[in-house]
């Protein structure tokens, strides 16, 4: 076994360090500095000459870093071997035939889940192991079920836990045979606040924060962040008057100006709406005799002057939005000031490529350069991972590729949040140079962004402001 070169460096002539351990092969020709591999060039300090080579596939640019160790990337996102592994598994899903799970000893109920199980595996593209799990879960909550009984949420999620349980669920709910008796994550808060709350207003609130969750006759149901919203401004209230008071109709209006009367600003304004809420519903519901917050004015809040994003900030978003998911959102926040919800519910056909136009909401826009190479990247990603999807939604992830549902704001926005950029940053950001590009007309920035009176008014003298303060430090 050959240990080093006895004839020296073919380069330079000088001598070639010995292995460190056992070595095969042939016997090395150079030294440490003149070795033709790319490591050599990285330990010298300098970056391997296929650095600035294309896609080796499709020639497009590749996403490279300062990595120091390991090859240079040879192939771009879309060429990467994982993708193409995820082509060759989603061509093997299409060879997967239902006979391959389904056995002669199984019900025609257990056959129905397993067909149905089946299409979710192939417009996900499952693997064949993945796919064979889950026929396995099924089988064992359906063989413990009796005939015609509905299986419990909660034992799903029991047996077989949160992950699993989702795709069980979802088939068992196709067919029937699901009956959801678990409790909402916000109902599951509402009981946790309402417990640590002034014994006097406990069960009062929890009705409130109730009403507020699942909605009213002529009341559309409140986000979460409404809800949390809200309980944080009443909290300091409630625990204030606890001392004094046992009962929300002995609260008076001299006890509210109390309260608010220590605040200003937006704390002011935010604490009489959450109030204003209390009691509206105390009255609707006969819990008191009069409405103490009615003729209370909380006055104006001062405005919050939003700031163009500065070069670092621009920067940090080009750095982090990598992944196609990721610059599709942030392109078309960036142009067209889509708010996140809205790129969540954009469908395939709201999308004309032949006549380059994409419906946001209830607006039609002209697509870019810049959008289309982005809607078309990410159509391309698409089609690459999830072929026989059937979801209508044009952003979708590995969870809601096997079913019709959006993607969650969580998986749309929290890679960005973790790198401090926010999506409504940039919207905020681009609106207010559309506003300094036209003069802050408030009606050009209502109909291209289809905003409010009262928001289109707000970020126009945004933008006078930032124009006076310029024109200030200048002169």
């Amino acid at each position: 076994m050959s240990t080093g070169s006895t004839t020296g460096c073919r380069e330079c002539g000088g001598p070639i360090p010995p292995a460190a351990g056992p070595r095969g092969g042939r016997p090395r020709q150079y030294c440490l500095s003149c070795r033709p591999s790319t490591n050599a060039a990285r330990r010298a300090g300098q970056r391997p000459r296929c650095w600035n080579d294309p896609c080796r596939n499709c020639g497009g640019e590749v996403e490279r870093d300062d990595r120091r160790r390991g090859r240079p990337r040879l192939f771009c996102r879309s060429c990467r071997p994982d993708t193409a592994r995820a082509k060759a598994r989603a061509q093997a899903m299409a060879a997967l035939r239902l006979d391959d799970l389904a056995t002669v000893d199984d019900s025609p109920r257990v056959k129905a889940a397993l067909d149905e199980l089946a299409m979710l595996a192939h417009s996900g593209a499952w693997t064949a192991p993945t796919l064979h799990r889950r026929a396995s879960d099924l089988r064992m909550l359906l063989a413990t079920t009796p005939q015609g009984e509905q299986v419990r949420l909660s034992r799903i999620r029991a047996e077989l836990g949160t992950v699993r349980a989702r795709v069980a669920a979802q088939v068992l709910a196709e067919h029937g045979l699901l009956i959801d008796d678990t409790t909402s994550r916000l109902h599951r808060w509402i009981e946790r606040r309402s417990t640590g709350l002034p014994p006097a207003f406990g069960e009062d609130v929890r009705a409130w924060l109730t009403a507020l969750a699942d909605g009213e006759p002529r009341a559309r149901p409140r986000s979460e962040a409404t809800l949390h919203a809200y309980l944080s401004r009443t909290v300091p209230a409630l625990e204030q008057w606890s001392t004094t008071r046992t009962h929300l109709r002995e609260v008076t209006r001299e006890d509210v100006l109390a309260v608010v009367d220590q605040l200003t600003g937006h704390a002011r304004v935010g604490t009489l709406v959450a109030l204003r809420s209390l009691f509206r519903f105390a009255k609707r519901r006969g819990l008191v005799f009069q409405n103490p917050t009615s003729r209370i004015h909380g006055g104006t809040a001062p405005a919050r002057v939003v700031l163009p994003m500065s070069d670092p900030e621009i920067a940090e978003v080009t750095a982090t939005a990598v992944a196609p998911l990721q610059r599709i959102a942030v392109a078309l926040v960036a142009v067209y000031a889509a708010r996140p919800g809205a790129l969540r519910q954009i469908q395939l056909d709201d999308i004309d490529m032949s006549g380059r136009r994409i419906r946001i909401g209830a607006h039609t826009h002209q697509l870019t350069d810049f959008t289309h190479d982005a809607v078309v990247t990410w159509l391309r990603h698409r089609h690459q991972h999830w072929p026989h999807t059937t979801n209508p939604h044009l952003l979708i992830n590995p969870q809601t590729a096997s079913g019709t549902a959006p993607i969650s704001d969580y998986s749309l926005t929290w890679h960005l949040n973790l790198r401090g950029v926010d999506l409504e940053h940039i919207r905020a950001d681009r609106i207010l140079h559309e506003a300094l590009a036209t003069n802050a007309d408030p009606l050009h920035l209502a109909l291209t962004f289809g905003l409010s009176d009262s928001t289109a008014i707000t970020y126009a003298m945004n933008a006078r402001t930032l124009t006076e303060d310029t024109g200030d430090s200048r002169s």
